[in-house]
């Protein structure tokens, strides 16, 4: 039986394109249209994304890292003793609800970068979403009213955003390897360099969780156009 060749050509451009530039601010390299233009693998995205990060390799784990940063940052935050802290620490447990925001982001400032840990609830999304997209059916038949639909329901999903306290990941754990794959370079022991075996690893995390795509469809010969 053949090799089955995995595409990616199911999933929306754009949203590849927002996968696209946090690689970019991740890595802090900036891609190029003709670049691109010969890539047609995740594989050769990979390649390409190495070709791009002029550092010294140096070989340590860039998650483990990024452990230890949080690790010391929720300490001082938080007022917790840092041994108390593990990867399997419940997140809940360290941000209560009433004072999340705040803590937050106390740590987004001594971190220097987001985190981009909380959300609104899942019904807010969808009921402005729901909002935004009736409006814009509504302007083909009242453009008034179809366009103040609009700018309320984007106002209302900025403020949601902004004022959102759930989250939407469990542990410390997951906190770093999110920090990790989309802060890379602010999350190395040394920000001037990079472990090159673990690049590719975390571009496929980035399109996995982003894309919510299952691994066997990011091996190095799936098709991206």
């Amino acid at each position: 039986m053949g090799r089955e060749i995995y595409k990616l050509n199911n999933v929306d451009p754009e949203d590849i394109d927002d996968v696209l530039l946090k690689i970019q601010r991740s890595f802090n390299i900036k891609f190029d249209s003709e670049g691109l233009k010969g890539i047609n693998t995740f594989g050769g995205l990979c390649d390409l994304i190495v070709s791009k990060i002029n550092l010294e390799h140096e070989e340590n784990c860039t998650t483990q890292h990024a452990f230890y940063l949080l690790r010391n940052v929720i300490a001082a935050t938080a007022g917790i003793d840092k041994c108390d802290i593990t990867p399997q620490t419940r997140l809940s447990k360290i941000f209560p609800r009433e004072n999340r925001l705040q803590m937050i982001s106390e740590i987004e400032n001594e971190l220097g970068f987001a985190v981009k840990l909380l959300q609104p609830k899942q019904w807010v999304l969808i009921s402005f979403s729901l909002i935004f997209i009736g409006s814009l059916i509504g302007c083909y038949f009242n453009w008034q009213i179809g366009v103040a639909g609009i700018l309320a329901s984007v106002t209302a999903l900025r403020l949601a955003g902004k004022f959102g306290k759930e989250m939407h990941l469990k542990t410390v754990g997951d906190m770093a390897n999110k920090v990790a794959r989309e802060s890379y370079l602010k999350s190395r022991r040394n920000s001037c360099t990079v472990n090159k075996n673990e690049i590719e690893q975390k571009v496929r995390e980035l399109f996995k969780n982003d894309l919510d795509l299952k691994p066997i469809a990011l091996r190095r010969e799936s098709n991206l156009n």
